[in-house]
């Protein structure tokens, strides 16, 4: 192998590790903050039917708890939220929200007990 060649697969060498540390560092933990706006507006769109979900609204079902009194309750956590809905359940459409949009709404929740 040449001088040249071998300067080149150093270069190359050191390159590859450098993405690869940067992945690494990015995928170990939570890469973005949740975003409690964006949260709002999904609240609004899918959730307002049934949850009153700002301190502006005036309607919503009698059955089902508001977001304030969510995130008033002990133990409250948006990550436990943002789990939670994860998962559908029977007494929620499946809207299938993917894990940042399930955080956004957790983040707006919990501003919301504030």
């Amino acid at each position: 192998m040449t001088a040249a060649a071998r300067r080149r697969s150093l270069v190359s060498g050191r390159a590859a590790a450098a993405v690869g540390l940067i992945l690494a560092v990015a995928l170990s933990g939570p890469a973005f903050a949740a975003d409690a706006d964006h949260g709002e507006l999904l609240a609004k769109r899918w959730c307002a039917a049934c949850h009153i979900v700002a301190p502006d609204q005036t309607r919503g079902a009698d059955s089902v708890p508001t977001f304030a009194s969510i995130a008033k309750r002990p133990g409250f956590s948006a990550d436990k939220v943002a789990r939670f809905l994860m998962d559908p359940h029977p007494k929620m459409p499946d809207m299938q929200l993917g894990r940042g949009e399930a955080a956004d709404l957790g983040a707006y929740i919990a501003i919301l007990g504030r």
